[in-house]
């Protein structure tokens, strides 16, 4: 759908590309991200104020690179170009693209020689310290283009086409480690493109409640699969802004939730928020199902089946049913569209895939434009307590992914337990806000104990905590040792058959932040 003032991002398989929408998005304007083949189609659906084209693993000069049309150059869109996006530019239009003797990986230092379009905002002889990742370098430029910015090993380290307004930059502005890439950006977007800063997440709210109205027929009526998480719980207000009674919530409690979670979830949505809400407990159903089974897609797989037949037998209850609401974000619609080059899937995902067909229902996402922390903003727009927003992230499978081994009721309870008591040290020790993540693991390992004078056989409990901004990176947290040790303790005293608590001190990459 065409809207004015946005950006459409080409995507070329680069780790960072949802990185440049969130910094897109933050400077207030609203943007898409869409695979480089899309390109003439979405051009013309979205008749974008701006084009930004992303960074690549490929080299321009490959068999198989991935390209556009050149002819995209010459629409008179305002155009920057990120590492593989600057190469492609320039090789387009007549430059040489070439390997360089040596990949630069990392930070680096670049000169402002001319401070203009996206360097308008800087001076001349300005240095910036920057993001490099790239093999390959311009060597020669395309007519009309000259070099705005260089460094030692990169002369063509920036370039520009003021008369087309277009402009390459070989390293990367979206990274934190690009320390002033910020500036960089807005002024591609305000300075260059004359954006206005006009979106936003409350703007989205007010926009998403309409458009469901105007979406879903006055006779229809929407089920929407309730989580207790943030997602979920945000669609659910949205659509139920939107349609009042015509909204039921279904809440499935699969035996993987953590502690009390169930009864948390039904006693804040049927009193605080008062939604049609229908709770059922399939905990037994799960478990049997699972029963035996190790293998972290396996598990996947058979939750996500699970889950099918369960919320199909109590939707089917549900008259008038026309539409299935899910709590879909940006990431995941972007990631399921692929990419020629990109980096394959690390994991399968649960969700309630194949419902929609299966049913005969449509399917509404009111939140696939957000990313997460969008979403949380959206809810806070909406009214929503901290207590339903604030929540960490919790994966669809749920313990199944932290429960290492056998899903049995007793190691599930442990886990949860052990889960429950670093939580609130935690949030006692005013922590809980500021981590992106936390949560406990049980292993599928038992070590060598003491406890009074026997020796003890038990369980290990692993502990992660992360900082992340969006959870595509992540760096662990360094917990207090005295909170460490404490809750230590506590699981080791308070939880049975468990007697040694590890730390993980992994980041993402190279770990992932759930252990399966």
């Amino acid at each position: 759908m065409a809207r004015d003032n946005m950006v459409l991002i080409l995507d070329f398989g680069s780790q960072t590309t949802q990185l440049i929408a969130r910094r897109v998005r933050e400077a207030g304007v609203y943007c898409e991200i869409h695979p480089y083949w899309s390109a003439e189609e979405k051009l013309s659906e979205l008749s974008p104020t701006a084009l930004i084209l992303s960074g690549g693993p490929s080299s321009v000069y490959g068999e198989k690179a991935p390209r556009i049309d050149k002819a995209i150059f010459d629409l008179g869109l305002p155009i920057l170009g990120i590492c593989y996006g600057v190469q492609l530019t320039a090789f387009l239009q007549g430059g040489t693209v070439e390997a360089a003797t040596a990949r630069e990986y990392g930070a680096a230092e670049v000169e402002v020689e001319t401070a203009t379009g996206v360097f308008g905002r800087f001076a001349a002889g300005d240095k910036l310290d920057v993001w490099m990742s790239h093999g390959d370098r311009i060597t020669s430029l395309p007519e009309g283009f000259v070099t705005i910015g260089q460094n030692e090993s990169t002369p063509a380290c920036a370039i520009a086409n003021d008369a087309k307004k277009i402009y390459g930059l070989q390293f990367h502005p979206e990274v934190t480690h690009t320390k002033r890439g910020g500036e960089l950006i807005e002024a591609f977007l305000f300075d260059v493109s004359g954006l206005e800063a006009n979106w936003s997440p409350d703007s989205f709210a007010e926009e998403s409640v309409a458009k469901i109205k105007a979406t879903v027929a006055d006779d229809e009526h929407v089920i929407l699969g309730l989580s207790g998480g943030v997602d979920s719980s945000v669609a659910a207000i949205l659509c139920q802004r939107a349609l009042g009674d015509r909204l039921t919530c279904i809440f499935v409690d699969n035996g993987l939730l953590r502690y009390e979670e169930a009864e948390r979830v039904v006693k804040m949505f049927r009193r605080h928020f008062e939604l049609n809400l229908i709770a059922v407990d399939a905990t037994d159903e799960f478990l049997d199902a699972l029963d035996g089974c190790t293998d972290p897609e396996k598990k996947r797989k058979i939750i996500g089946k699970t889950f099918i037949d369960v919320f199909e037998r109590e939707a089917n209850k549900v008259k008038g049913a026309k539409w299935l609401a899910q709590g879909t974000l940006y990431p995941d619609v972007i990631e399921s569209v692929p990419i020629h080059g990109s980096s394959a899937v690390i994991k399968s995902h649960h969700n309630v895939g194949g419902l929609p067909e299966r049913m005969n229902l449509k399917l509404l996402e009111p939140l696939r434009e957000l990313f997460k922390d969008e979403v949380r903003a959206a809810g806070r727009a909406l009214g929503m307590p901290h207590e339903a927003l604030g929540r960490h992230p919790f994966p669809g499978p749920g313990l199944a992914v932290r429960c290492l081994g056998d899903l049995t009721k007793t190691r599930l309870d442990t886990l949860r337990l052990a889960d429950e008591i670093f939580i609130n040290e935690l949030r006692e020790a005013g922590l809980y806000d500021s981590i992106w993540q936390a949560f406990a693991v049980l292993l599928p390992v038992r070590s060598v104990g003491v406890m009074g004078d026997e020796r003890t056989y038990d369980e290990v409990v692993a502990l992660r905590a992360i900082h992340s901004r969006d959870g595509m990176t992540a760096d662990w947290t360094r917990l207090p040792y005295e909170l460490l040790a404490k809750v230590s303790s506590r699981i080791i005293n308070e939880v049975r058959g468990v007697n040694r608590v590890v730390y993980d001190v992994s980041s993402k990459p190279p770990a992932t932040i759930e252990w399966e």
